[in-house]
């Protein structure tokens, strides 16, 4: 037997924000660590994470790499904007669908030639929207989603991180 309960209506998580703001701000944490080799697990709220890379870069493939995980959040976070923004301008959307590739030298994460990046040289993102509304409104709600979308907006801008190193004698 599920457990699940149904969803939070939007209408009433923008109106919770609008009467508190404190309502719309939250600390998101993932845990993990490497676990064999160059295979993590990651914790994110309840769900588990397999993170590897295939064997092609020395992993065992038990999961996604870390820039594909990247991607796969690029394009789902696009998705769920979409439906969010479709709801909030009226806009019918029948279905979102993406298509995320990135391009990777690795020799930058080796460290093998000056000016290589470690990360993505450029990242194409389709996204296929089907539904009934005409290509120029789809177009505004495009605008509105690239506009508001959180993960395109932390891959296109930098974000300021503040890191802690813990150096632990072995037991």
């Amino acid at each position: 037997m599920s457990t699940q309960t149904s969803p939070r209506p939007l209408g009433d998580v923008i109106q919770s924000v609008v009467d508190d703001a404190a309502n719309g701000q939250f600390v998101m944490a993932a845990t993990g660590g490497n676990v064999a080799g160059v295979a993590c697990d990651a914790a994110i709220r309840q769900h588990a994470l397999a993170i590897d890379e295939p064997m092609a870069l020395g992993g065992t493939d038990t999961g996604p790499n870390p820039v594909e995980v990247v991607l796969a959040a690029l394009g789902t976070c696009q998705a769920i904007t979409y439906r969010i923004w479709a709801g909030l301008l009226g806009v019918q959307l029948d279905e979102v669908r993406f298509e995320t590739e990135g391009d990777i030298d690795i020799a930058g994460l080796l460290g093998l030639r000056e000016g290589v990046r470690p990360g993505f040289e450029g990242i194409r993102h389709r996204v296929i929207l089907i539904g009934p509304e005409t290509e120029e409104r789809y177009r505004e709600l495009t605008e509105a989603v690239d506009a508001h979308c959180p993960v395109l907006d932390i891959v296109a801008n930098p974000v300021p991180i503040e890191r802690v190193l813990e150096v632990r004698a072995a037991a």
